[in-house]
């Protein structure tokens, strides 16, 4: 075992004495801590079976040249729009995002297009845009994308340069 195997064990039995100590001792903050834990872990249980499944299927129907066409380093803006279309349709949250960004990575997605993808992934999925016009409103909803678009696009091409500017 390592020592960082080591600390997040230690580290998640202290947790765990921690929550069975505050149910014991009627300690509310501790209580609500592990309530919370609970129905966070029943929701990752519920979502990431099916996740893991969709990324699979992502993985093997989606060949490398398809992701090198549209997301490669040749793709251009383009590349950002279709992460746009890509992310807008991504079900489970940042939870299925970060897979299929390394599967991006994996068959030669352009950082930055990940990048953007990941970012898209936050704040353009399609059912949570509709939510939030419904609630606050649909000019909101359309200010926000409009301002957030470009900049996640602006700093994913920054964020680019900055971590590869050895690597190309």
């Amino acid at each position: 075992m390592t020592k960082s195997n080591a600390v997040s064990f230690l580290l998640t039995v202290v947790f765990i004495i921690y929550i069975g100590f505050s149910f014991h001792f009627s300690f509310t903050p501790g209580e609500s801590i592990g309530k919370i834990a609970i129905q966070f872990t029943k929701d990752l249980l519920l979502i990431l079976p099916c996740a893991f499944i969709l990324i699979g299927l992502f993985e093997v129907w989606i060949k490398q040249e398809t992701i090198e066409k549209y997301f490669g380093l040749n793709s251009g803006f383009k590349g950002h729009i279709w992460s746009i279309l890509l992310a807008g349709t991504t079900v489970g949250g940042m939870y299925v995002a970060f897979p299929i960004a390394a599967t991006l990575l994996k068959k030669g997605a352009k950082p930055s297009i990940i990048y953007s993808y990941l970012g898209f992934s936050a704040i353009c999925r399609i059912p949570m845009t509709i939510f939030e016009a419904s609630f606050i409103g649909l000019k909101f909803t359309l200010i926000r994308l409009f301002i957030s678009i470009p900049l996640v696009i602006f700093s994913s091409v920054i964020l680019e340069k900055l971590v590869f500017h050895n690597k190309h």
